[in-house]
């Protein structure tokens, strides 16, 4: 049995899990549960079948492994494991959609398509397997920009959260958070999340050249293209003053203030 086939009946199993727990609890982001777990363990079955002997793919795996452990860090101290921790974005949308429409849309989007992404972003992994190599100074930089996003995925989630820290005391100047990092982007968690898995999709083109293993990158940031524009979609309703500061800052890519 080869390492995507491995992966494959992961992603299957997983898939259905998710899916089914979903319908039996009534909690639709188990999904969101397992995006910082199971990508770890797919880019660990392809450098286990390299018998963790291959840098390349050790990086990858080691890079990815704290890329996990700083997300799940980040979702657990949200509430996101505790029970009725769901991502308050599928209540709105299932106040927007039918019963059937939100439960088709439950297995083939939340479910199926998710799980999919999360497969295909790890996948760079298998093209690094399947042209193993030395360990180079594309390599280096590469690694060194994923250790760069990662610190400023921390830094803008630390910020998130000791401002909602201060907004749940009454003690926020503002009703969202519009400075730090949040001062040149409105979304720089979302931008250094996605500069990550360009960074590992990168590895993928050092090891073997551009392969269509870069797909998941390109999925996951039509994802957050999406997500993005329904989650300012919801603030903007409840907080009028967020069209001044989309016209004034930059949407995902840190960017000087504009007047």
């Amino acid at each position: 049995m080869d390492a995507l086939r491995v992966c494959l009946y992961v992603f299957a199993g997983v898939t259905l899990g998710t899916w089914l727990v979903s319908v039996l609890t009534r909690e639709y982001s188990w999904v969101d549960r397992i995006w910082s777990i199971v990508p770890v363990g797919y880019v660990g079955v392809f450098a286990g079948f390299a018998g963790f002997a291959d840098a390349r793919l050790d990086v990858m795996f080691a890079l990815v492994f704290l890329w996990g452990a700083r997300l799940t860090f980040n979702f657990a101290r949200k509430g996101g494991y505790a029970r009725g921790g769901e991502d308050y974005r599928w209540a709105v949308l299932r106040e927007r959609m039918k019963p059937w429409q939100f439960q088709v849309f439950n297995f083939f989007f939340i479910s199926l398509y998710q799980n999919a992404i999360l497969l295909l972003i790890t996948l760079p992994a298998m093209t690094a397997l399947d042209h193993q190599g030395s360990f180079g100074v594309a390599d280096v930089v590469v690694a060194v920009l994923f250790l760069a996003f990662l610190v400023g995925e921390t830094v803008a989630d630390q910020q998130q959260w000791e401002f909602h820290r201060e907004k749940h005391a009454g003690r926020a100047p503002t009703r969202f958070l519009q400075t730090g990092l949040f001062r040149y982007s409105r979304h720089p968690n979302f931008f250094f999340e996605q500069a990550q898995w360009w960074a590992v999709a990168a590895f993928g083109v050092v090891a073997g050249g551009l392969q269509w293993t870069v797909l998941g990158a390109v999925l996951l940031t039509l994802l957050f293209v999406g997500s993005t524009r329904f989650t300012e979609s919801i603030s903007k309703s409840r907080y009028p003053e967020y069209a001044d500061y989309q016209r004034r800052t930059s949407a995902v890519v840190p960017w000087p203030v504009r007047g």
